[in-house]
């Protein structure tokens, strides 16, 4: 069978050289060709850059729900009802009828949603009129509170459930190094792996507290009220979430770092001290640099003044790929001043490496996920732990997982901040209520049956 004859205008362009309007049309074609390799090239950077935030940000997400899920399995305190409830849920009559329960939940659900929505306003008010003592203050009240008053319950807990004797000594020493190596790599400097450990733990304590001390229904109302108040006030144009993001970057100001969990460095002065000279002898235009959240808190990478003036000095805004594409650049003696062959010292080799490991850490901001995420992703999980149903609380645990993964991959594509809390949250409510309500009976009668061992 022969072949289908080609276009009588490319066999003639083939065999005459081509006029020159062609000739212009080919280089087009050709500068058009190298233009779309370098954007598949960034392209794909940027999603193995995206999958390897996706990874450091499931790790964390992971340890905090499952020492959540631990402690709601093996300590029944956490679990039991004491008639004693959050002052802003004044609805826990208790009753059977379905009708009253909803309303009552909702009732509780509002409350709580109109006093995030207070306290955000009053934190962008601060924020707004540089008020920045009296939010650090707030912050380190809240986490004084949750490492010395939370921290002593849950120890407390812990120690009569399983029966561990401690004196009183030994616990206050304890608990007075626990808290200021807390109040210190939070809010002021220290490793990061140890700073992320804090912020899971604190985490992890809140939301326990919220399962403790919210009503039943409550809790499932509140969880979804909340993800549509952080889908409105990230994504609407005057959204205060949005609004404290677009100011921070305007300013050029991290955000407190008691309110996110950072995926990457958060102390790069501590690598830029010792290779200052070397970074300032580059060519490179430095430029402040501004990242975005995934998340109803948003973020930066430090709150004090060293750290956002070390990113600000040391942030380029361009990509290694371009680095990589641009020509050497040609130096002269005229143009450089360079010292006579038998003054010029020579540099050593390590140095490049050191600038070019700094930029890489540099540009290399990561994620940011708010720490209220952490925490309604542990209430949801660890609520649905509760009832011994493990089907149950796996599919909400892979759920939020598939919702965190999505939202990142969003935030891959429309590159600006973007809320975590909704796709997990109603992906973790939707599995919850389908396994409970149609897989975990139909498990059990096909056990019953004895169909499966």
């Amino acid at each position: 069978m022969s072949s289908p004859p080609e276009p009588q205008q490319t066999g003639v362009q083939s065999l005459t050289e081509p006029p020159p309007q062609h000739r212009q049309r080919q280089v087009h074609i050709s500068t058009s060709s190298s233009t779309s390799n370098n954007n598949e090239a960034e392209h794909e950077k940027d999603l193995k850059y995206g999958a390897a935030h996706v990874i450091r940000l499931f790790v964390p997400v992971s340890c905090c729900m499952a020492l959540v899920i631990f402690t709601m399995n093996t300590i029944g305190y956490f679990s039991r009802d004491d008639g004693v409830y959050l002052v802003y849920t004044p609805f826990h009559k208790q009753t059977d009828n379905t009708a009253e329960k909803i309303a009552m939940s909702l009732g509780n659900a509002f409350i709580v949603l109109a006093v995030v929505v207070v306290m955000t306003s009053v934190l962008i008010g601060l924020y707004y009129f540089r008020f920045y003592k009296v939010i650090h203050g707030w912050l380190l009240l809240s986490s004084i509170m949750l490492l010395s008053m939370f921290t002593t319950i849950y120890l407390q807990q812990v120690f009569e459930t399983y029966n561990m004797t401690v004196d009183y000594i030994t616990y206050c020493l304890f608990l007075w190094n626990f808290a200021a190596v807390g109040m210190m790599c939070i809010h002021w400097k220290g490793p990061l792996f140890l700073q992320q450990i804090y912020l899971i733990i604190v985490s992890a304590l809140m939301a326990l507290i919220l399962i403790k001390y919210m009503p039943d229904w409550t809790v499932w109302t509140v969880l979804g009220v909340i993800s549509i108040w952080d889908l409105v006030a990230v994504l609407c144009p005057h959204g205060p979430l949005r609004m404290l993001v677009e100011i921070s970057q305007q300013r050029n100001e991290p955000i407190f770092p008691a309110l996110i969990y950072s995926s990457t460095v958060l102390y790069p002065y501590i690598i830029f001290g010792a290779i200052d000279s070397q970074v300032q002898d580059s060519d490179a235009p430095l430029v402040p640099s501004t990242s975005s959240s995934t998340s109803s808190s948003v973020v930066g990478p430090s709150s004090s003044n060293t750290r956002n003036e070390t990113v600000v000095r040391f942030a380029p805004m361009r990509k290694k790929q371009n680095q990589e594409n641009r020509p050497p650049k040609q130096r002269t003696p005229e143009s450089t001043n360079e010292a006579p062959p038998q003054r010029r010292r020579p540099q050593p080799s390590a140095t490049n490496q050191n600038v070019e490991v700094v930029e890489e850490i540099v540009e290399d901001q990561g994620i940011k996920l708010g720490l209220g995420d952490f925490i309604f992703y542990s209430v949801l999980v660890g609520k649905a732990s509760t009832y011994g149903d493990w089907n149950t609380t796996i599919a909400c645990y892979v759920a939020i997982l598939i919702g965190l993964a999505f939202t990142l991959m969003l935030l891959a594509v429309f590159r600006k901040a973007l809320p975590a809390l909704p796709v997990s949250i109603f992906a973790g409510m939707i599995f919850y209520f389908s396994t409970r309500e149609v897989i975990t009976p139909f498990m059990s009668e096909l056990t019953i049956r004895q169909l499966i061992p």
